[in-house]
């Protein structure tokens, strides 16, 4: 049932990568920096991966099942007794703690026609490339507290968790299940970063950052002195006036005729 599958993953910005197992994988770092984050993960989408298993003539749309890594334990099953994929959802689940939950749905990938890699370098047209290449887990902050939600809900992940993914191919009409990968690899979301524990030692830092904190620091030792001469040239134009004044009044004093004395 499992075959071995060309994934359109951009490799080196034009070269596809080699044959992978069928199962979900993270997406290129070309395309998804900082992946995984605290509460999403970045997969590719299945591009060619159920080519075989289309039938024409008949519609299909991927299913995303998301659980954590504890709940392998307790069951990782995406089907009920038939053959038809699980509606379970998050709350459901307990965010993936008692197995799998449905987290996307979106149809099939075109493998006559993926992403090119070119119009990655368009600003105009890299939103839709990424639209097209990538599935992030957890992107929907709103669907869980919007009562008004009635599509699939795919709320942020929780931090420092590992999870597995899996794609799965129903058939539209029936909504049976036609043909899914293997669940992932673990995948671990990055962990909260306490204040405390936050490296603030130079040594640590980068470059950029040590420069920006120079020329911040010669900036505000300008501006300080500024401060101080602007002060000090106020203080002495005080004096300078105030001695002016006294010399001007004394001189004035001094200029004006005394009275003469009569004499008897």
């Amino acid at each position: 049932m499992y075959r071995h599958w060309v994934v359109f993953a951009f490799c080196c910005f034009g070269e596809l990568c080699a044959d992978q197992t069928l199962k979900p994988q993270l997406a290129a770092s070309q395309l998804a920096t900082n992946n995984p984050t605290l509460t999403t993960i970045a997969l590719e989408k299945p591009f060619c991966m159920f080519d075989n298993s289309l039938s024409p003539n008949k519609s299909y749309v991927i299913y995303l099942y998301a659980m954590k890594e504890s709940a392998v334990a307790i069951s990782s099953l995406v089907t009920d007794n038939g053959s038809k994929p699980l509606d379970s959802t998050f709350q459901q689940t307990g965010g993936g703690e008692l197995g799998p939950y449905k987290a996307a749905l979106f149809n099939v990938p075109s493998c006559a026609s993926p992403p090119k890699p070119a119009d990655v370098g368009n600003v105009n047209k890299v939103a839709d490339v990424l639209e097209q290449y990538l599935f992030r887990a957890g992107d929907d902050g709103t669907c869980l507290y919007d009562p008004n939600f009635l599509g699939v809900c795919n709320p942020p992940l929780a931090p420092d968790t590992t999870y597995r993914f899996k794609y799965v191919l129903v058939e539209s009409t029936g909504g049976i299940m036609k043909d899914q990968t293997l669940w992932s690899d673990p995948i671990k979301t990055r962990r909260v970063k306490l204040p405390l524990k936050i490296d603030t030692w130079p040594g640590r830092r980068s470059g950029s950052m040590i420069v920006i904190t120079s020329i911040q620091s010669v900036l505000m030792f300008l501006l300080l002195a500024g401060l101080l001469a602007s002060v000090s040239s106020a203080v002495m134009r005080s004096g300078d006036a105030s001695a002016e004044t006294k010399h001007v009044s004394q001189s004035i004093q001094q200029s004006e005729p005394r009275p003469q004395l009569s004499s008897e």
